[in-house]
């Protein structure tokens, strides 16, 4: 490992909770505007994180606990491995990883409600993973590598060469950010349920650390919009951050435009958008290259 990986680690680590809890802070303050209320601070998130860690610990058994903080560390992993310039297969394995994590949490609790919340976790796993892949795969086709530090570098910008793969991967944000209408397995706002899904036997310290995770999640998906612009230069990280930052907003307005689905027309429609968007562009980079 290199500097450049040392310090990148190290900027993920710091940064990334408190980028995650503002952008989460930020997803409130609009969300609150756009139904035409004030809303909370922005800073409310930490304000939620902090009073939940304050609380006493409450838990169904022990094991939710360490199934949670397992599925904590393997998301801190996998933006660690992505942030290092790694493997980008790897990435998805070991994130993919940290949501069956979540699923045998909610397993392990005897309430039906997170149990039905499993089952959804898992629609949504089958439903996001092909896209995952095949993006990843766009990279490697159209870049010539799975190490992000060679796309990132790298010249040419990957965005044109894979720009079904671009479109086909925000459609799957709004199912990674837990976002309407594919909120099934639970949702950080009020409206998805009156029981929390998946989070429903979560709480204290637990919660909190689930919540915090989700930050750490949301800077390493932006961190992938981000790599469709880079090439190397100085303007194409200034786009490749703008962007990031409009597919957020972008996921916020359709968080608030469409009512939540059947766990059916998520797998439908994600399968659909992997196998016309994501299965032509790879067979199209084949083609040409």
């Amino acid at each position: 490992m290199n500097w450049y990986s040392l310090i990148g680690v190290a900027l993920f680590l710091l940064l990334a909770p408190a980028i995650g809890c503002l952008l989460s802070g930020i997803d409130r303050k609009i969300t609150a505007r756009m139904q035409r209320r004030v809303g909370p601070p922005v800073l409310q998130p930490y304000y939620d994180v902090r009073k939940l860690i304050e609380k006493d610990q409450l838990a169904v058994n022990k094991v939710v606990d360490y199934y949670v903080l397992c599925s904590f560390l393997f998301t801190i992993f996998a933006g660690c491995i992505f942030f290092a310039g790694g493997d980008l297969l790897i990435v998805v394995f070991t994130s993919t990883l940290a949501d069956v994590f979540l699923v045998l949490a909610a397993y392990s609790c005897n309430s039906p409600y997170a149990q039905v919340g499993a089952q959804r976790e898992i629609y949504q796993l089958m439903a996001y993973e092909p896209m995952l892949l095949l993006t990843m795969i766009g990279f490697y086709l159209a870049k010539g590598s799975y190490q992000m530090w060679d796309i990132l570098t790298g010249s040419g910008v990957a965005l044109w060469p894979m720009l079904g793969l671009f479109f086909g991967f925000l459609f799957i944000l709004t199912i990674k950010f837990r976002k309407s209408p594919f909120d099934l397995s639970t949702s950080e706002h009020a409206h998805q349920d009156i029981v929390k899904g998946l989070t429903t036997e979560f709480s204290g310290k637990t919660l909190a650390v689930f919540e915090v995770s989700h930050w750490f999640e949301t800077v390493l998906l932006l961190g992938v919009v981000f790599l469709f612009f880079a090439n190397g230069t100085l303007w194409s990280y200034i786009l490749g951050l703008i962007f990031a930052f409009l597919s957020f907003f972008l996921e916020i307005i359709i968080d608030n435009s469409f009512a939540r689905m059947k766990w059916q027309v998520v797998l439908k429609s994600s399968w659909a958008v992997a196998a016309v968007l994501g299965l032509i562009n790879i067979a199209l980079l084949l083609w040409v290259l």
